[in-house]
């Protein structure tokens, strides 16, 4: 993921910026970011009437997932632990986002159905980025990061999250996350073994 992003700029002037000079640690604002990330997923698990609250919520978690690891880099204070400890508030947060938007939409369209079509999404993001952590344990960190343009990493995709609900599209949302989450998660995972296979010889 890319350290210069709109979203990390965003994240630097409005969180990262102004903690710099104070006794915040980074940890401290990944702890903020999954509490947060937690708070969003049960407000959509509730229903309609908090789904638009939720995406609000969601969308300051992934701001502080963003000054995390912004404010560790300014301050002189990355550590691997740190990163770890990052990447699994990642995963919590973006997976129980989607099981709780399915849950919430247990009464819509699609009924329970959208129960096990939010976990199957839930489970395939966390898959995701557990695999990007055993990548980054083989070769190293940033080790499975995929290209940015424009000022966009891949990873800033789950904002399209939060548009969606405030657009009245929970349920298309729902639909294009129980398929495009599992074919992400298989190409990590062939990005893994790929990187399992020993080198040919020359």
């Amino acid at each position: 993921m890319s350290h210069d992003t709109w979203l990390h700029r965003v994240a630097r002037v409005t969180v990262v910026k102004p903690l710099v000079h104070t006794a915040v640690t980074p940890n401290q604002v990944t702890t903020a970011r999954l509490l947060t990330g937690i708070a969003a997923a049960v407000a959509l698990a509730i229903g309609p009437e908090w789904r638009n609250a939720g995406a609000a919520v969601f969308v300051l978690s992934v701001v502080l997932d963003r000054a995390d690891g912004d404010l560790a880099r300014l301050t002189g204070r990355t550590s691997a632990s740190g990163h770890r400890y990052d990447m699994i508030a990642d995963a919590v947060c973006n997976a129980l986002v989607l099981i709780g938007l399915g849950l919430g939409l247990r009464d819509g369209g699609f009924g329970l159905l959208a129960i096990p079509m939010g976990l199957v999404a839930g489970v395939s993001v966390a898959a995701i980025l557990w695999l990007v952590m055993l990548i980054e344990e083989l070769e190293g960190a940033r080790a499975a990061e995929l290209p940015s343009a424009a000022g966009f990493d891949v990873d800033d995709a789950v904002l399209l999250i939060p548009v969606f609900i405030w657009l009245g599209q929970a349920e298309g949302l729902l639909v294009a996350a129980v398929f495009i989450a599992p074919l992400v998660a298989a190409l990590f995972f062939a990005m893994y073994r790929k990187k399992l296979r020993p080198p040919e010889p020359q």
